[in-house]
């Protein structure tokens, strides 16, 4: 698939326009345009904060497993002018799913008081737990625009309670696929849809509590809007739609353009998919840049996995505008101009556009991790001291589920895994330890209120001393955690990214750790790796401990993994690239490191040419720093 962008058309300047030019292009003035653009970004943190303190399930209210847009109306060909502040990896599939999703419930057929919904990943992204809601806007008879929420379903039916599985082989075992319909349809809500998913959904109390929340917060945008329109006028607020967009195509389009023309060209790895460890699915990512215009190639990257870890090309376009924001234009809003001098090409069956019935997309966001984590590995290249290095790799998800004393299912995701990690350093400064993946910029969950929610322990959850990418910016540092199941439990997991390196080092600095996962079936024999099983990673068979060069163990070995009360899973993500030349990190930024836990006295001579005496465990601020010997040693590095 080619989502070639329409040619690049030479205008002037934004900033160039005068103001009669800026008035004729966006019917208003830029003041106008400035209070508008404030007032859609004031609309979404209004509609996003009602749902995330009304929301019931955890995914929602903990989490923030949603997005919000404004989008534009069809005449404008339904652009994305302004995104709310929850999950990225929704709001960049928005432009494309809104229109799939009004197209083919007909344009024509929508009446004030609707709220349409779709959640195929096929026609909107992601996976089927993300239900999208529409709520389309009418103001003097026409539709204006919409807004919409992208909420994430505690469970929408299918095999696996909860839905995050890598083992699934066909798109029936991922659970209810809801064409676009109404859900509320002038302003009642549709009982064929409600118990369409009723039926067919576990948890139906609460995820009914939440859909109706999301109808509640969809009718407060409806009233924000109205107000707006009512007040500004529709050509004001359609002209300011068209300029945020123009705005930010702009900005990208500069920036491209400041880059010498060349081709780079990056791989990475998904290890393995949910049936087997024979095959291993290379993304490759190809990219070349001419002027102001960049083309994305996925040519090259492996067929669909057999499995559930595929995207769908909404995804992956997705991932493309998430990696171009992060490396330049980082400060600005994401708006659906981005893409304008962006043209994508994706084959057609591969994992990163991954067709049905067997091309399964659940676990969309291990394969578009890897498309980020390219793009960012390719412009190193070209970038110099504005690259970034590499993150921890993948969301990791771990789910549990099992049976409460009265018989009813529990299911705990995004507690006892990887989920969180470091990413990589930049210019600005080293990378912080405990983040979730590029595209899910949503909040932690509770320690506490997870544990509450399902018979789950977190024992521990700290940081792994020299597992940072070493550099003039230190990488993020790999998160260990140890979570003990308290009943019989059967988990999902899904650590697909440790047979390689995956937090890279940039502009000269050097690679993080690599991770794995570990399991005790008696809590008493915890941290004796050489007991555990081996359950993700690459060990040493001796020691347990990661080991490139050692054997590897897959993840998929079993389908689910059952475990009694009391058994213990240890988590290890991979490390944070770091950022520039280790030896030119001050002595004592080296010194703090040590003192904090985040470098060894060994590490620090060894990666950092920096001699520390002392010891960092008991005595941590009687560390001594020896200057005259760390100078001595660097001019030996530096002269071999």
């Amino acid at each position: 698939m080619n989502t070639a962008s329409a040619p690049t058309q030479t205008i002037e300047r934004l900033r160039e326009l005068d103001d009669a030019a800026f008035a004729s292009r966006y019917d208003c003035d830029r003041y106008t345009a400035t209070v508008l653009s404030n007032r859609l970004e004031y609309l979404l943190d209004h509609v996003c904060t009602q749902l995330l303190q009304c929301a019931f399930s955890p995914m929602l209210r903990d989490l923030y497993d949603f997005g919000a847009t404004v989008t534009g109306p069809r005449h404008l060909n339904y652009p994305t002018p302004v995104v709310g502040k929850g999950l990225a990896c929704f709001t960049g599939t928005m432009t494309e799913s809104v229109k799939n999703t009004i197209e083919e419930y007909g344009h024509q057929n929508l009446k004030p008081g609707d709220v349409i919904i779709a959640n195929d990943p096929y026609r909107t992204g992601t996976h089927v737990n993300d239900v999208l809601f529409i709520r389309p806007i009418f103001f003097d008879g026409e539709v204006i625009n919409f807004v919409t929420l992208k909420a994430h379903q505690l469970d929408i039916g299918g095999s696996v309670p909860g839905g995050f599985s890598t083992t699934k082989t066909s798109i029936y075992e991922n659970g209810l696929v809801i064409s676009p319909r109404t859900l509320v349809r002038e302003g009642v809500l549709d009982v064929q849809t409600w118990s369409l998913i009723m039926d067919n959904a576990r948890f139906g109390s609460t995820i009914g509590d939440d859909i109706k929340t999301i109808i509640s917060c969809l009718d407060l945008g409806h009233e924000l809007m109205l107000k707006t329109v009512a007040h500004y006028g529709t050509p004001a607020l359609q002209g300011t739609t068209r300029y945020m967009v123009d705005a930010d195509a702009e900005r990208m389009a500069e920036a491209l353009a400041e880059l010498p023309d060349g081709e780079w060209v990056s791989e990475g790895l998904i290890d393995a998919d949910g049936l087997d460890a024979s095959e291993q699915y290379p993304i490759k990512v190809t990219l070349r840049k001419q002027g102001d215009r960049l083309e994305v190639d996925l040519g090259g990257s492996a067929r669909q996995t057999r499995t559930s870890v595929n995207s769908t090309y909404l995804d992956t376009k997705t991932a493309v505008g998430v990696a171009l924001k992060y490396l330049m234009d980082p400060a600005k809003a994401f708006t659906s101009g981005l893409y304008r001098n962006v043209d994508i090409i994706i084959p057609d069956g591969s994992i990163a556009n991954a067709l049905p019935p067997n091309g399964v997309v659940f676990m969309y966001g291990d394969a578009t991790n890897v498309i980020i984590s390219c793009i960012m590995r390719a412009f190193s290249q070209v970038l110099g001291e504005n690259a970034m290095g590499g993150d921890y790799g993948s969301p990791n998800i771990h789910t549990a589920t099992g049976l409460t004393p009265d018989g009813n299912v529990w299911v705990s995701s995004g507690v006892g895994g990887g989920e969180r990690g470091p990413w990589g350093a930049t210019k600005s400064g080293d990378a912080d330890s405990y983040q979730l993946f590029f595209q899910a910029n949503g909040l932690d969950l509770s320690v506490e209120i997870s544990e509450v929610d399902a018979p789950v322990a977190v024992l521990s959850r700290e940081y792994q001393r020299d597992s940072a990418g070493e550099g003039y910016h230190r990488g993020g540092a790999a998160v260990l955690k140890d979570t003990q199941w308290l009943a019989p439990a059967q988990h999902n997991i899904t650590p697909d990214r440790v047979r390689e390196v995956t937090g890279f080092g940039a502009h000269g600095a050097k690679p993080g750790a690599s991770g794995g996962v570990w399991l005790w079936q008696d809590a008493a024999r915890r941290g004796d790796l050489a007991a555990a099983t081996k359950v993700a990673g690459v060990f040493d068979p001796k020691t347990g401990q990661v080991d490139l060069e050692g054997e590897y163990a897959y993840f998929g070995s079993s389908k689910s993994w059952p475990t009694p009360a009391g058994a213990v899973f240890r988590y290890l993500t991979n490390g944070g690239g770091g950022w520039g030349d280790p030896l030119r990190r001050e002595p004592e930024r080296v010194l703090r490191d040590v003192r904090d836990g985040y470098t060894s006295i060994e590490a620090a001579r060894e990666n950092y040419g920096v001699v520390i005496t002392g010891d960092p465990d008991w005595d941590p601020e009687g560390l001594q720093l020896d200057l005259e010997a760390t100078a001595a040693l660097r001019r030996e590095r530096v002269g071999g």
